[in-house]
């Protein structure tokens, strides 16, 4: 099972690439005894369509990068590293300390995920099939863009519940409909969050930024100014296109919003930051 798909652009390329990691649902039979958690975990845990909201992306020029399986199996915004002693048993060295690393072993709601720790090879198998491919494959996209353009726009695309979960840092607050995540401004060039927020601020839209998600490991780790690589995380709130109970689209809404971020990203693709 390929764990993402690429989609290059359809017009004249641009120094812009969307990368979609929380939207797969696959779950490969290589770790199906792994795992616990129902399929209606999966998709609640999921940022169910964000890699059908940007589809459109490469009309623009951009290229797309999105996950097909699901952050059950591999969290491709986490740190390889990023796994604690209780979801892998025999690791040499877990960095992490939360139950939701590079692999999840506990759902946002609290119920595991796992049928039982990992060991460390099972781990290592899941970062070599899964996780090292898809960021082998960004990394080198933002390299040959940046090469071309010499610059690089890494838009992240998020969506997260209407209102905080009870293991989530803000349980029962409710969200605004758009959070930008740059770690506090650093991961991109402010000309990319002035253009982000009077974007989304026009369209009559509610914006609060890093607020709860300051960008995760892909904003952190790719967003680099001084090197010429700049990212931004974008979350939208879940209940401005999907019913959140049922897991189902809402139309017009969703329609709507996926042409609000089609026009964002015609926006980001022609800005300037030679």
């Amino acid at each position: 099972m390929p764990p993402y798909e690429l989609e290059v652009p359809r017009k004249d390329a641009r120094p812009l690439l969307v990368e979609v990691p929380h939207a797969g649902l696959a779950v490969p039979e290589a770790v199906t005894d792994e795992l616990v958690a129902p399929p209606e975990a999966i998709v609640r845990d999921a940022d169910i369509y964000v890699d059908k909201l940007y589809g459109q992306a490469p009309e623009a020029g951009a290229t797309l990068l999105y996950a097909t399986v699901s952050r059950y199996v591999v969290d491709l915004n986490r740190a390889s590293d990023d796994v604690d002693a209780a979801t892998v048993s025999d690791h040499p060295a877990p960095a992490g300390v939360q139950p939701r690393g590079v692999v999840w072993r506990s759902t946002t709601d609290g119920r595991p995920v796992l049928t039982r720790p990992l060991t460390y090879e099972r781990l290592l198998a899941r970062l070599e099939h899964y996780y090292t491919p898809y960021h082998a494959t960004l990394e080198r996209t933002l390299a040959e863009l940046r090469e071309r353009f010499g610059y690089a726009i890494l838009l992240a695309g998020h969506s997260m519940p209407s209102m905080g979960r009870s293991l989530h840092a803000d349980p029962g607050a409710r969200r605004a409909d758009v959070v930008p995540g740059s770690r506090g401004g650093t991961t991109c060039d402010p000309r990319v969050l002035d253009l982000v927020d009077a974007h989304f601020s026009e369209a009559g839209l509610s914006v609060r930024h890093d607020d709860p998600y300051k960008g995760g490991f892909s904003t952190t780790h790719y967003g680099r100014p001084r090197e010429r690589w700049h990212a931004v995380q974008i979350e939208l709130n879940r209940g401005l296109y999907v019913d959140e109970a049922s897991g189902q689209p809402k139309e017009p809404e969703f329609g709507q919003l996926s042409a609000l971020l089609q026009r964002l990203v015609e926006k980001l693709a022609q800005l300037d930051l030679s």
